[in-house]
């Protein structure tokens, strides 16, 4: 399905009811929208089947962020995160989406800061998934030579500060992000978007929102693996302090790397299922209209 935002159309895909019966009425489930990671690398595909695992729970919206996925293509240099910020707002509102959760992974988790930034309190709660509210590449370094040792660690500064690597060498950086990552063929069902991809990657390596964390209102479960050397424990933690205080509540994952819940299934998902289910007013969330 498509919407037309902000001047482009973006694709989503819902999954689940938005409400179901209780008794002798129906009951409103909270609407969780979900980001994708990238830039220009990644769609809403590498979600699918696992988030599925949370109807029961909640209605799952995939969003493909602007110039992503099967969401229109625009002008490559006018994409910028405070566009996509701005397109959950306005996307949410096209469609009936009221008090989403939003769940950002990896990108996508900047993306939904700077949105709940942007538009406080237009969330009931934030799900940051293995994200980052700024770039810190020797973090980032520091983080993949404790998990794969200096050359891949150097592999890793090259490709993120925008030095040019060999298929072969992001693939050994890539091998780094945990103990497991998405298959072959998981990747393949990717659209991507090359033409977006240097210049969102110039853009997040300029991408700092750490004092604008001050101004969100929206409760926020922020999760990550040890083994995550991309967006480690020290950058979640950085998240929590940034927010208000007892707005964000930090989960830590031993074992898991950057996509958690192919690590640590049990873990990860009782721990989003009680996020997502315990504020009353999740229940306000749905999608009514398309």
């Amino acid at each position: 399905m498509h919407v037309e935002v902000n001047g482009t159309c973006l694709w989503f895909d819902v999954e689940g009811p938005s409400v179901v019966p209780n008794g002798r009425s129906m009951r409103e489930l909270p609407t969780v929208v979900l980001l994708h990671g990238g830039p220009g690398s990644y769609d809403h595909s590498y979600f699918k089947p696992y988030f599925a695992r949370l109807i029961d729970h909640a209605q799952i919206v995939y969003l493909d962020l602007r110039d992503h996925g099967r969401s229109q293509r625009n002008r490559p240099t006018d994409w910028c995160f405070e566009a996509c910020a701005d397109d959950v707002r306005a996307f949410c509102d096209a469609v009936g989406i009221v008090r989403p959760i939003v769940a950002g992974h990896s990108m996508g988790g900047c993306v939904a800061m700077l949105y709940a930034i942007r538009h406080p309190g237009h969330a009931s709660g934030l799900l940051l998934l293995s994200t980052m509210a700024r770039l810190d590449l020797d973090r980032l370094t520091d983080g993949f030579r404790r998990i794969a040792g200096e050359r891949v660690a150097e592999l890793a500064r090259r490709d993120f500060s925008g030095e040019s690597v060999t298929d072969d060498e992001w693939y050994r950086v890539f091998a780094a992000f945990g103990p497991t990552v998405p298959t072959a063929e998981e990747l393949a069902r990717r659209v991507g978007n090359p033409d977006v991809a240097d210049h969102g990657m110039e853009l997040l390596r300029r991408f700092d929102v750490i004092d604008g964390l001050a101004r969100v209102v929206s409760p926020a479960l922020v999760s990550v693996g040890t083994l995550d050397p991309v967006t480690p424990l020290a950058a979640a933690q950085e998240i929590v302090d940034a927010l208000p205080a007892g707005l964000g509540r930090l989960h830590v994952m031993n074992g898991a790397g950057h996509f958690a819940w192919l690590d640590r299934a049990d873990e990860f998902w009782p721990a989003v299922i009680d996020f997502v289910g315990s504020r009353d007013l999740f229940a306000a969330s749905s999608v009514t209209a398309y």
